[in-house]
């Protein structure tokens, strides 16, 4: 039986300064389901996820989210915004708040929820990603990979129906980037439904239920065998962008 569908990216047309990123862009992810979308730099994977999130405006197309078209209105995507949970690679915490209230800061002024609550659900988030004894600290105080496991639980405390996680390791040193891989790789085995842009071919490998592999504004090859597209990619396109890469 097929999973039910979340999201669906139809016919998206995309322009910046004269640039054409998207003539007639579409994909659609499923419940439960772990999109991982890699392609060369510039070749608009982060300005997918950005649209998707209501941060780049269109010039065609739409965006459904369980059925309902966000685009359709200001007010319809805002309100979609809160189902979408955006994980950058630049953390964007606020620095004057601790931790806690990090996470806590949109479920109390945007839900509305109660703080006891919050702070409770924000705890066990922390335990989830390993930082339980943080709650405290300031984001001057973590490493990188702290921060960004602090970002997913911040996105993880809106209950989200959809994670977007735009290239979460690239600011990150090598040493790091493996503890937050191991949280994203936890979520997936939860069934969280993941849309990932990566330039880390082996986490990309080991996590996708499917691969969009984008060049020059199309998707050019499609899999929902992630092993073998990496191993031995259809087109020729992709066979050449998978060379500049080592796998063990």
């Amino acid at each position: 039986m097929e999973k039910k569908e979340i999201l669906r990216v139809e016919h998206i047309r995309k322009i910046f300064d004269n640039n054409v990123i998207f003539e007639d862009l579409s994909v659609t992810i499923r419940e439960g389901e772990v999109v991982v979308i890699i392609g060369s730099s510039g070749c608009g994977k982060s300005t997918l996820l950005r649209i998707i999130n209501g941060l780049e405006p269109v010039q065609g197309g739409s965006i459904y989210l369980n059925g309902q078209n966000i685009l359709a209105d200001a007010k319809t995507l805002q309100k979609a915004r809160e189902k979408l949970g955006m994980v950058f690679q630049s953390y964007d915490l606020f620095p004057h708040k601790n931790v806690l209230d990090n996470i806590t800061l949109a479920p109390l002024k945007v839900q509305k929820r109660n703080r006891t609550e919050a702070e409770s659900e924000a705890r066990e988030l922390l335990a989830r990603v390993g930082l339980s004894d943080k709650e405290d600290a300031f984001p001057r105080q973590l490493s990188g990979g702290q921060k960004q496991r602090v970002a997913i639980a911040r996105a993880l405390a809106m209950h989200p129906e959809i994670l977007l996680l735009d290239e979460i390791t690239a600011a990150l040193d090598p040493e790091m980037v493996r503890e937050v891989l191991d949280t994203v790789l936890e979520l997936a085995k939860s069934g969280k439904t993941m849309l990932i842009v990566t330039h880390e071919m082996a986490f990309a490998r080991a996590i996708a239920d499917r691969v969009l592999f984008i060049d020059e504004g199309k998707i050019a090859e499609e899999s929902r065998e992630p092993k073998e597209f990496f191993a031995a990619p259809k087109t020729e396109r992709a066979q050449r962008f998978l060379r500049t890469f080592e796998f063990e």
